[in-house]
């Protein structure tokens, strides 16, 4: 009832927002958009059972391959986004959105549990006299990264954010200033009398540069974590952030209470020699400086993409990435990336957008993708593709065909002795994360059919196949079951 209430408010704004109130003077614009469809999703992760998954903060975890799949959902989100307006340089933004699958939550017949939530509240105005502009709420936040790869591998969600934006060339180059709180553990008071930090938030600078057929975002962010944050139960990307020396390796747990945390990165895009276009990215990271060394984690990501935007019915790109990968001592930490990675705990949304052609492998790009993504990190893997994109064979209908190989980067000792340590465990997945000597390939073909300007109907499907996943690392009982993975979503969308 208590969520019910928020669509309450939501409508009383807007009503309070029309004529004969005293703040007639408001504008407001609402925007929006609904889809639901149905998805077949056979063999999720390979085995059609589940992946090891936390089960608190302790930290304790169940292994995987003890629930098996529903092959068959159907999934709706409707999202509402107001804006209220004083004037062009003064809004406020509210979003409130509803997401389930159909039989659940407010999904339910006849007396459904209210599952309304506001996935974006922020202020934004301009300072007075100036083009400078402030952003401070509940916001899209995320690190740079060139356009093709739909965002980044390392944080693209919704946070809690104070961003200042100044432009100091216009149309050039802006000063952009960010302060982040990812997580509030203990609130205004600690649950006792210990002093254990249980917070953390970011401080990044990001300088765009907008040239003539060139742009570069490098952006540098400095952040501090709490040993007692709980990144499992609010945040659920522990697993893309820790070693898995943390846990397995004397002594366990984090040496200090404040955790130093540093992210850089350099994306590029080239279109100057239109219309060939090209993008790139070079990504580093390292969590626990102050650490002992087995809890450490610090990694590169790279990735590129080409494209030819001179066909008027398809678009040709060809792309790859490349990925350190852990070594075979867990004494001296993780090699890995660290990301905010997968942030799928009790249903949370995803907090990663990196993909490449929008291969239904990844978490990101998918139009259809809640719960029918197979969820391959590319932190500690590399791989390469193609696809053929913008397909317009016929009016209102463009359609995509996408190929990727995946191979790890990481090698099977770390793996294995990880898993002889913990059992199976979140930090190492099957499937998600590849060994050296093992690989994937996976195909989509996607359509979408425009009904009216803003309605379509989308058909997604998606093929994958594993390759030599090992017995000595993952057990004969996951790494036998191994088999293709299928996947097919229908369904609509609608925006307004």
């Amino acid at each position: 009832m208590r969520r019910l209430g928020l669509l309450a408010v939501f409508l009383v704004l807007a009503a309070l927002a029309g004529p004969g109130h005293a703040v007639a003077a408001t504008e407001v614009r609402m925007t929006g958009d609904a889809r639901v469809y149905g998805d077949f999703f056979a063999n999720r992760n390979f085995t059609g059972w589940n992946n090891p998954y936390w089960t608190s903060e302790v930290p304790t975890w169940r292994g995987a391959g003890v629930r098996t799949e529903d092959r068959f959902e159907i999934w709706e989100r409707f999202r509402l986004r107001a804006d209220f307006s004083t004037s062009e340089a003064v809004k406020f933004r509210l979003g409130i959105k509803v997401e389930d699958v159909w039989g659940h939550g407010t999904l339910t017949a006849a007396n459904p549990t209210a599952s309304l939530e506001v996935y974006e509240a922020y202020l934004q105005f301009k300072w007075p006299g100036s083009d400078v502009q402030v952003t401070a709420g509940l916001q899209p936040s995320g690190f740079t990264q060139s356009s093709f790869f739909n965002g980044s591998p390392i944080f693209d969600s919704r946070a809690t954010s104070l961003v200042v934006a100044a432009p100091l060339v216009p149309e050039r180059l802006t000063l952009v200033l960010a302060y982040t709180r990812t997580i509030a553990s203990a609130r205004t008071y600690e649950p006792n009398l210990q002093e254990i930090y249980r917070n953390q938030e970011g401080y990044a600078l990001i300088l765009p540069v907008t040239l003539p057929g060139f742009t570069a975002k490098p952006f540098f962010d400095f952040s501090v974590g709490g040993k007692g944050a709980y990144y499992i139960t609010e945040g659920g990307w522990a697993e893309g952030l820790i070693s898995a020396g943390l846990l397995a390796q004397s002594p366990a747990g984090w040496k200090d209470n404040f955790i130093n945390v540093v992210w850089a990165g350099l994306p590029l895009e080239l279109t100057a020699l239109d219309p060939f276009r090209f993008y790139a990215d070079v990504l580093w990271g390292h969590v626990g400086l102050n650490e002992y060394q087995k809890n450490q984690r610090r990694g590169w990501f790279v990735d590129t993409a080409a494209e030819y935007v001179g066909f008027d019915w398809f678009v040709p790109q060809a792309f790859g990435w490349w990925s350190t990968g852990e070594d075979a001592s867990m004494r001296n930490g993780s090699e890995r990336l660290p990301v905010y990675f997968p942030g799928h705990y009790d249903d949370k949304e995803s907090t990663q957008a990196w993909n490449a052609g929008n291969s239904f492998l990844f978490d990101g790009g998918q139009e259809l993708g809640k719960g029918s993504n197979m969820t391959v990190n590319p932190a500690g893997n590399w791989g390469f593709g193609a696809s053929i994109n913008k397909v317009k064979l016929l009016d209102k209908l463009e359609q995509r065909l996408t190929a990727v190989y995946v191979r790890g980067n990481n090698a099977p000792k770390a793996i294995r002795d990880a898993n002889a340590i913990l059992g199976s465990n979140p930090l190492f997945v099957m499937g998600r994360d590849l060994t050296v000597n093992e690989w994937i390939v996976g195909l989509n073909w996607d359509s979408k059919y425009l009904l009216y300007d803003n309605l379509a109907i989308i058909l997604e499907t998606g093929w994958a196949h594993p390759g030599a996943f090992q017995t000595s690392v993952w057990g004969s009982r996951l790494a036998h079951k191994a088999e293709d993975a299928w996947k097919a979503a229908l369904g609509f969308k609608y925006t307004f």
